[in-house]
């Protein structure tokens, strides 16, 4: 193996740094700042509503554009989260789109 594989240029190397500092301190700021604040009903009821929201926006695309199970098991999960904790909707809508998979197959 050559040496060359392995070799980093140094401008590449502070870039990846100099992200992973500004990626980091952002995501740590948010903390801290959020303790000096205090948030109204509403506003911690929107920023509670925020993880299921960034979810089903990942996960909706590829739900709509595969096929019929997986459609149907990101409907279920989406109810199943309005009553459930987050785990256990996630954890419900794999086991809906597994058994609809093999349901819609053996036909």
């Amino acid at each position: 193996m050559s040496s060359e594989i392995f070799a980093l240029d140094p401008l590449v190397l502070f870039t990846i740094i100099a992200m992973a500092s500004g990626t980091y301190l952002t995501r740590i700021a948010g903390l801290v700042l959020t303790k000096f604040v205090t948030f109204s009903g509403r506003t911690e009821a929107a920023l509670q509503a925020v993880p299921p929201a960034i979810l089903m926006s990942v996960v909706a695309p590829a739900a709509l554009a595969t096929g019929a199970a997986e459609t149907a098991a990101a409907a279920i999960t989406a109810i199943a989260a309005l009553r459930l904790p987050m785990l256990a909707a996630i954890a419900l809508g794999v086991l809906s789109v597994v058994f609809l998979r093999m349901a819609l197959t053996a036909f």
